[in-house]
């Protein structure tokens, strides 16, 4: 789903810039519940306010639990078909193409300095090589850590920012 929403959001609406997608996609992921969820719930305040809160949550959930009820019962009887278990094998490269369209583009906005490439590294090396440490750890880490580095990059963007506005 992430690829779709940005697709619509970033690329068709424009309601967020890229750099905000990937923001808001990585504060979802840290926080816990669904991050689909959490991701509209964002876009749509960032859109519209708290309506658009609720419309996003509303466009999130209405559709998947029409497609669960109507369809839920049609699919359980199908679960040994082999029509549809060919169907859903088909199906899976072309979500892993998706996701890596995200993260490639995600990718280029996040790895801008060698520090970047140093903790994405660390992080790849954490996740494939101590698999008993829980990602939730990994990205609370990366959080102190972009702090720690990146406090006055920030400030020094708002006040670049200011000093903007009021020369205009």
């Amino acid at each position: 789903m992430i690829p779709l929403i940005q697709a619509e959001v970033v690329n068709r609406y424009a309601w967020v810039s890229e750099e905000e997608f990937s923001d808001m996609v990585a504060v979802s992921t840290a926080l816990p519940a669904p991050l689909v969820t959490k991701l509209a719930a964002m876009i749509g305040y960032r859109a519209r306010g708290w309506f658009g809160v609720v419309a996003a949550e509303i466009g999130i959930f209405l559709p998947t639990t029409l497609a669960v009820v109507l369809l839920g019962g049609l699919i359980m009887r199908f679960a040994d078909s082999a029509v549809l278990r060919a169907m859903l094998t088909g199906v899976r490269p072309v979500v892993i193409v998706l996701l890596l369209q995200v993260a490639w583009g995600m990718g280029k906005k996040a790895f801008v300095d060698g520090l970047m490439w140093f903790l994405g590294a660390v992080a790849l090396g954490i996740i494939l090589f101590v698999p008993w440490i829980h990602p939730a750890f990994l990205v609370v880490g990366s959080m102190a850590l972009g702090y720690f580095f990146y406090r006055n990059k920030g400030k020094e963007r708002n006040d670049h920012d200011k000093k903007q506005v009021e020369t205009k």
